[in-house]
């Protein structure tokens, strides 16, 4: 019987993209890396678009400028300076061929005529100290390099004292020669060519892009600004249509057709309300007629409450499911609206201070919204002895907030209360008629506005529901 080979149970090979992994390091410092870059990249789309067309651009332009400058101008500089130095080359040769000629008018003639240099001969003094080498100049190595090549003699050279002219000085037996010769003999001096034409160019790529981007981008920001306004309840600018690329037309088309059809059945829907309700109120007055026909008594009273708690009931129905979204909005005095809220309360019995900051006037729905704070404030005089109101307009938003020292909301009930029809055992979201639509109507009000309501605890010890809306 042959034996097998032990195996260990229960472990497993380490994956590579484990965390401890070198994959998984990597993953994670990728990971890290596309989130910084996340964070500090632009957001809007304009921006991006920008972004995308100037990266490959930059990058497109830096590798032909590294392209032109390691392989042009080295190679083009490298060849001018070779020119020189063998022209320096051939002048040292005529000189030590023929010592005993002491006039050195002849050569220094023929080094101007024939090679545009202008040659001294120097007493043989040391050369000057070397001075420091720029940070950056093909001219400076290129022509080190040729004369070590081509001459090999002590030699100084110069490329940076004078803006037109270089210094070269070459030690040779019992004198020195001194050539001046112009920059643009041994350097490829047409890089300012380039470089303007590089940023022109630049430039002018950089402008179509943005006049392309821009008009390109205006149908869309019209097409988030259409729909925008038209969640808001607000109208859409007369002026949008489909524009655009092809795809932006088939969403503004869209957006559109899915407009008309929401403003149709919206006036369906209004319509058939109308008529639900004209019905029904006929059915009731007829009750009350007849109710007045038979005369007094108790069972006639408890009849004509009964009738008329099912009118109160009838009227939230229809308000919830009209929704007042065929109310137009307009500029509304914030301020005004909520000194008549409290007026009202006040009238009613009930004490409710309230006090507004910022600029008074917000566009929105006045009768709807009014309606929304309304349902908050009524809310919480019914169970509360103090009811405070604050709002604020600041930052494009409106904020108010509902105070009281009721006895509030426990905190898992705080979103069901906005359900229709849901009551909790003390009724704290039913409205006047026991339907419990008070607070679904508010919520469905400020969501039409853009905005929406919450329920927190009240500093006073009771509820406290802030309503927040763009403006």
């Amino acid at each position: 019987m042959l034996d097998r080979p032990a195996t260990r149970s229960g472990t497993t090979a380490e994956p590579d993209s484990a965390p401890g992994s070198p994959l998984g390091r990597l993953a994670g410092l990728w990971r890290a890396i596309a989130r910084a870059l996340g964070e500090r990249m632009p957001k809007g789309l304009f921006a991006r678009s920008l972004l995308i067309v100037i990266l490959p651009m930059l990058i497109l332009q830096s590798v032909v400028a590294y392209v032109f400058m390691e392989r042009h101008w080295n190679l083009v500089t490298r060849r001018l300076s070779e020119a020189v130095t063998r022209d320096i080359s051939a002048l040292i040769s005529v000189l030590e061929t023929y010592p005993q000629d002491a006039d050195y008018d002849r050569l220094t003639e023929i080094a101007r005529r024939d090679f545009s240099l202008s040659v001294s001969i120097l007493p043989p003094d040391p050369l000057p100290p070397p001075a420091p080498k720029p940070f950056f100049s093909l001219l400076d190595t290129a022509l080190s390099e040729e004369i070590v090549r081509i001459i090999g003699r002590p030699f100084w050279i110069d490329t940076v004292g004078r803006s037109d002219l270089i210094e070269i000085r070459i030690q040779l037996e019992g004198r020195v020669l001194r050539v001046l010769a112009r920059r643009g003999q041994a350097y490829a001096s047409n890089s300012h060519i380039f470089l303007v034409w590089m940023v022109s160019t630049s430039i002018f790529l950089l402008a179509i892009a943005i006049v392309f981007l821009r008009n390109q981008i205006r149908p869309i920001q019209q097409l988030a600004a259409a729909a925008e306004n038209f969640g808001k309840g607000r109208p859409v600018p007369p002026d949008f249509r489909p524009r655009g690329a092809r795809e932006v037309r088939k969403a503004s088309q869209a957006f559109v057709d899915m407009r008309r059809r929401i403003e149709r059945q919206i006036e369906q829907r209004t319509t058939m309300l109308a008529g639900v309700s004209h019905d029904m109120r006929t059915v009731l007055t007829r009750f009350r007629l007849q109710l007045a026909l038979i005369g007094g008594g108790p069972e006639v009273e408890d009849l004509e409450a009964d009738i008329d708690e099912m009118q109160s009931m009838l009227e939230a129905y229809l308000a919830f499911a009209r929704g007042d979204g065929d109310e137009a909005a307009s500029p509304t005095d914030i301020a005004e609206m909520l000194r008549a809220i409290a007026a009202e309360a006040d009238r009613a019995g009930f004490t409710v201070t309230q006090r507004f900051t910022g600029p008074p006037l917000v566009i929105l729905r006045p009768n709807a919204f009014k309606r929304a704070v309304g349902n908050l404030v009524g809310n919480a005089c019914r169970y509360a002895e103090r009811v405070e109101v604050s709002a604020r307009h600041e930052d494009g938003y409106l904020h108010v907030v509902v105070d009281d020292d009721g006895p509030g909301v426990p905190e898992a009930e705080r979103e069901n209360v906005f359900r229709p029809f849901y009551r909790l055992d003390r009724a704290r979201n039913q409205d006047e008629g026991g339907t419990g639509l008070g607070l679904a109507i508010t919520r469905d009000i400020v969501r039409g506005h853009g905005g929406d309501v919450r329920l927190e605890e009240s500093p006073l010890g009771g509820l406290r529901a802030i309503l927040r809306i763009p403006g």
